[in-house]
């Protein structure tokens, strides 16, 4: 019998060389520092402090050439990189030569500063890259078919600023680079960011020990959190991805309180290890850092979306991924028209729990080998974040089942929609918030994906708990 699954490609196995490892760290200083950098704008010299920490690097018409027009005038369009310059205080790290970016990002800030969205592109897109020319020791780069990442190694962040208006047509207004030397001073100047555990980890290479549930972590404990990769979840870079987005809404859910906001000393630490941690074009003024921080009010009251470009693993490019049209297409259109994100989870009367919110434990009931894995790679396609993967405990199961505890209940049926008709059984369980899809014999795969289905684009806000569905 097909599994159903029979194109789909084994989840790529990263080189777990060091620089990578922290790639993290962008996702986490980029987005907080994007969204609150200018908070204290109004409080005189703290503000002349915090500016004076940022540098600056010049962006010219010239370096970018043709641009798309800027649809929506009053609107803020941010591209956030991550730097792994492995000098001064990064060479503990470890020492590489030159400037590599693993993460890049759009933070978008709607025209009345009341609601912002996070587009993150997989580093390892294929792509169609643009040309740019060279400068300052840079190659330049020529037009081909290559990784997104790419263009930050050969032409610098003008070069990656090009190539990201070139792919998706949204008109760009400044950008933020991020190394990750203030990552830990971030943490603890807030007080730590709450995370939920589903079991204990123990993970000898990221040093990180902790126990199962609900907890506060501090800079050491955060770092090993989102460094650990194996350790959690399904062991793929983009289920960590999914991880880091949700570490990221608890850390602006923290920022954005009142406990930082209201808290001079707190929120000065903050805004100070941020800010010696980026640079910018010289574009990025105390006038505009000023509208930002106006604007940081509504933003903590409105909402701020983390949405991953729609994606799927390539089979022309094993270890790569794809951008899945036209979905792509329809987050770049919304972005660039400052548009609400289509679908608001509710449908025909019955709330639809999104996918980003959904997290599956896989287990293969049946004696083909590996189907579990193939499984999990098409559902982390859709969006879901996989927990967990391995073997039922016995073996076969007649029928694929959904067991879920009342917690999770609300999620059940959105799985069991992106299930065959016949492949689908909830059976209610007591010891799990997570959905436990057990694979039986009778699995026949996945109904194809909606080319309009706006789940596909639903990401979660900065309000979401990082502890619902474990």
């Amino acid at each position: 019998m097909s599994s159903g699954l029979t194109d789909a490609p084994s989840r790529p196995v990263e080189q777990r060389s060091p620089w990578r490892r922290r790639r993290w760290l962008w996702w986490l200083v980029a987005v907080v520092t994007v969204v609150v950098v200018a908070v204290a704008a109004t409080v005189g010299g703290v503000y002349v402090k915090l500016t004076g920490n940022v540098k600056h690097v010049d962006v010219t018409p010239e370096d970018l050439g043709p641009r798309p027009a800027k649809v929506a005038t009053k609107a803020l369009n941010v591209l956030v990189v991550g730097s792994d310059q492995r000098s001064g205080k990064n060479a503990k790290y470890g020492r590489f030569p030159g400037e590599r970016t693993d993460t890049i990002m759009l933070a978008h800030i709607s025209p009345k500063r009341d609601n912002a969205m996070v587009v993150s592109f997989p580093r390892d897109s294929m792509v169609q890259l643009p040309e740019c020319r060279a400068k300052q020791g840079l190659p330049g780069q020529r037009p081909h078919l290559g990784m997104i990442n790419e263009s930050f190694n050969s032409g610098g962040i003008t070069c990656t600023w090009k190539t990201v208006e070139s792919l998706t047509g949204i008109h760009i207004d400044h950008f933020v680079k991020v190394d990750f030397t203030g990552f830990k001073g971030m943490v603890d100047a807030v007080g730590g960011v709450e995370v939920c555990l589903p079991e204990p980890v123990d993970d000898k290479k990221a040093l990180l020990t902790l126990p199962a549930g609900r907890q506060t972590l501090k800079g050491e404990q955060a770092l090993g959190y989102v460094r650990a990769r194996y350790s959690l979840g399904d062991g793929s870079d983009i289920g960590r991805i999914q991880r880091q987005q949700m570490f990221i809404a608890s850390m602006v859910k923290k920022v954005m309180s009142g406990e930082t906001l209201t808290d001079p000393g707190k929120l000065f630490g903050f805004l100070d290890a941020a800010t010696k941690s980026v640079t910018t074009d010289p574009g990025l003024t105390p006038l505009v850092m000023k509208d930002l921080a106006t604007s940081a009010q509504g933003l903590a009251a409105g909402q701020i979306h983390f949405i991953t470009t729609p994606w799927r693993y390539s089979v022309t490019h094993p270890g790569r991924v794809e951008w899945v049209e036209p979905q792509s297409r329809k987050l770049f259109q919304i972005v660039a028209r400052d548009r609400a994100v289509a679908g608001s989870g509710v449908k025909g009367g019955q709330s639809k729990v999104p996918r980003s919110k959904i997290q599956v434990e896989v287990r293969n009931g049946t004696s083909r080998s590996g189907l579990a894995s193939l499984v999990a790679v098409r559902l982390e396609e859709r969006g879901y974040h996989i927990a967990k993967i391995g073997d039922a405990p016995r073996k076969p199961y007649p029928k694929t089942t959904i067991a879920y505890s009342p917690n999770g209940a609300a999620g059940a049926p959105t799985l069991t929609r992106d299930l065959l008709a016949s492949s689908g059984r909830p059976v209610p369980r007591a010891t799990t918030a997570r959905l436990v899809l057990t694979i039986g014999d009778d699995w026949k795969g996945l109904k194809p994906p909606r080319q309009d289905d706006a789940d596909d684009l639903n990401g979660f806000d900065a309000t979401h708990d990082s502890c619902a569905g474990v």
